[in-house]
């Protein structure tokens, strides 16, 4: 299983739109889109979890591809190092 991430995602962006541009390349097995609390649209970024083959070619079908304006990032997540970020 991977876990990717997808980056610079328009702020409009539904879940529907999300998985079926991931879709194309294999089964999804979860996904999720961060969203602000009080808006409800989406803060730019999301995580999918797919087959490894199936995750590497999304990598390499859909990181760059341009979606309203974007250029979409999408690359495996990397794990959170500590003492980044947050609040003190």
């Amino acid at each position: 299983m991977l876990r990717l991430y997808a980056g610079n995602l328009p702020p409009d962006i539904t879940e529907k739109e999300f998985t079926e541009l991931f879709s194309e390349f294999g089964r999804i097995f979860k996904y999720e889109l961060a969203r602000d609390i009080f808006t409800g649209r989406c803060r730019g970024f999301g995580f999918i979890e797919m087959e490894g083959h199936e995750g590497r070619a999304a990598i390499a079908g859909l990181n760059g591809r341009t979606l309203r304006g974007n250029s979409l990032r999408v690359n495996e997540e990397r794990p959170r190092t500590k003492g980044r970020g947050g609040r003190r």
